[in-house]
């Protein structure tokens, strides 16, 4: 491949080795590609395809020690960045080339107010005096549609929320009117009407600054709304590039179809989602579930009588802003009412703040309700003294959305799946509990050598199969996955999903499934309930709601899904 000496940015045969216990590995094979000017070039690929790391190389952020470019040109504006001294590079950098990072919340200075953090790019990079500094800070936040763009320039990042802060990491990013923005998987575990936001915040603003946009995803129908290209990366490699439309409908490699299909379709209910892993090896089944199924089993589950019940359930906070204030109360949950069968999954969506994971948490016993009732096999769990409630918690667990915060470092993965089971007189010895764990650690996919490795040994993938493994171990009724696939990749999101679905055939597990991305709950529920500002906006079958949503706020969420060309 020749480099295009109209492209702004011209990647030439780019490789790139990590240095491991020693020994140097290739993780980037000979890679090239073109951005043009005013153009949206998608990246996508799995964790581990290559995406960020090539990126990073453009930014000249490599990990200096464990890493290096042993073959290959990055050329921007007629200059070889890979050869150029730090000072230089330093000057590109947030300058001409500026990224927002996947995560807002530790890219971002917790200590520093946000505005200030801003400021602090303006006066490196330009000759403006505070007080211009102030003004243009000012000025880009409105220009990223900051609500009340004073008050959050007084803020600190952990008094907005999580879109605000991604929006706080635009107006940085796009501060020096940069030439080119990177994008590295800007909108991942946020709401789905908040990505939609970002993403037209994205075109808008690359519109307006004629700037050139890569934006890094492992989601294909999101970056078909927003890129004008895409190229697909598979384990160091680009397996394909081409116009957005043509890689949408007519892909050429069997991975770009595993990407395509892996994901949940809105159309059709499938019994099993195919992985990148069938697509590979050539085996993808896409058995239909059909409606006359699907009505035969509900009719199955909703013949006995309830598992849980939730009867005008409130939570109420007490806020006070100072000394002298009159306390505010918040209604987190508002008079919510709903019932759930056993062998049934129950889908919890709404945005961020709605009250999905607040309702969980009382449902756990984990957060004491203000008043209403809980009925778990007809008695009011909200009564219970904390010896009882210690006993319910074998009946009723949770999976994490977070595997590695909720897994202890300095524990193997064995005695982490072990320790509760000792709690709650599971197994008579260590031995037999052992035994019990390692056949859990296949039931979820794991290797049995696993038993005496450490969480951070394992992919995001993997650890949330030992959340699982944990949670199944105890032989509990009912489950909350509470966001358990939000930060998957698509591909990995398929097989947890079909893991889920397995162990609820063979054990007669019953969900409640909460989750912001709307095809996957639909996917895995019978029954939806979507929530709205701590009330029940709507609630009836999964299927009926998404072909037929009755309120405005549904037909929102349903319109902001990322569907693809």
């Amino acid at each position: 491949m020749t480099m295009d000496t109209n492209a702004l940015l011209s990647v030439h045969d780019l490789t790139i080795s990590f240095l491991s216990s020693g020994i140097e590995k290739e993780i980037i094979h000979n890679i090239s590609f073109e951005l043009y000017k005013n153009e949206i070039l998608g990246i996508v690929g799995e964790s581990g395809s290559g995406k960020s790391v090539s990126t990073l190389a453009v930014m000249g952020l490599l990990p200096k020690r464990i890493s290096k470019i042993t073959n290959g040109s990055i050329v921007f504006n007629g200059k070889n960045l890979v050869h150029l001294p730090a000072k230089e590079l330093q000057k590109i950098r947030g300058n001409d080339i500026s990224m927002i990072f996947q995560e807002p919340m530790s890219s971002l200075n917790p200590s520093m107010r946000c505005g200030r953090q801003v400021e602090e790019i303006l006066l490196q990079h330009t000759s403006l005096s505070k007080k211009e500094a102030k003004a243009e800070t000012i000025s880009l936040f409105e220009k990223v549609k900051l609500p009340s763009p004073n008050r959050i320039y007084a803020a600190y990042p952990h008094e907005i929320s999580g879109g605000q802060k991604q929006r706080v990491m635009i107006a940085m990013a796009i501060a020096c009117k940069p030439k080119i923005l990177i994008a590295d998987e800007p909108t991942t575990a946020l709401d789905v009407t908040v990505q939609k936001d970002i993403i037209l915040l994205l075109k808008l603003l690359q519109t307006e600054e004629a700037m050139s946009i890569i934006f890094i995803s492992h989601d294909l129908s999101l970056v078909s709304e927003i890129a004008d290209r895409v190229l697909v990366m598979y384990k160091g490699d680009i397996v394909e590039q081409g116009k957005t439309s043509d890689i949408f409908h007519e892909p050429q490699h069997t991975y770009t179809k595993a990407l395509l299909s892996s994901k949940p379709s809105l159309d059709v209910r499938l019994k099993r989602l195919p992985t990148i892993k069938d697509f590979m090896e050539g085996t993808p089944k896409s058995e239909m579930v059909s409606d006359a199924q699907r009505q035969m089993n509900h009719k199955k589950l909703y013949s006995k009588a309830p598992l849980l019940e939730v009867i005008n359930l409130e939570k109420e906070y007490i806020s006070k802003s100072g000394w002298f204030s009159k306390p505010e109360t918040f209604k987190a949950v508002n008079a919510v009412s709903f019932k759930l069968y056993e062998g049934e999954t129950l889908g919890l969506v709404g945005e961020s703040g709605c009250g999905k994971s607040t309702l969980a948490n009382a449902i756990l016993q984990l957060d004491k309700a203000t008043s209403g009732e809980i009925l778990y096999h007809g008695a009011d769990i909200t009564k219970l003294n904390s010896s009882a409630v210690s006993k319910l918690r074998k009946d009723i667990q949770i999976i994490f959305q977070d595997p590695y915060a909720s897994l202890n470092p300095r524990i193997p993965i064995g005695k982490a799946i072990m320790e509760p089971m000792k709690v709650h007189h599971i197994g008579v010895s260590d031995k037999e509990r052992k035994e019990m764990v390692l056949e859990l650690l296949q039931k979820v996919g794991l290797d049995e050598s696993f038993f005496d490795r450490y969480p951070h040994e394992f992919s995001g993938g993997q650890r949330q199969r030992i959340g699982i493994a944990r949670a199944i171990a105890l032989q509990p009724k009912l489950i909350v996955c509470d966001e358990s696939v939000s930060a998957l990749d698509i591909s990995v999101q398929a097989q947890v999903l079909n893991l889920l679905n397995d162990l609820k055939e063979n054990f007669g597990f019953t969900y409640i499934f909460i989750s912001h991305d709307l095809a996957v709950v639909k996917y895995m529920s019978d029954q939806l309930v979507v929530m709205n500002h701590g009330q029940i906006e709507e609630m009836d079958d999964a299927d009926k709601i998404y072909s037929n949503p009755q309120r405005e706020y549904t037909k929102k969420l349903i319109h902001a899904i990322p569907k693809g060309l």
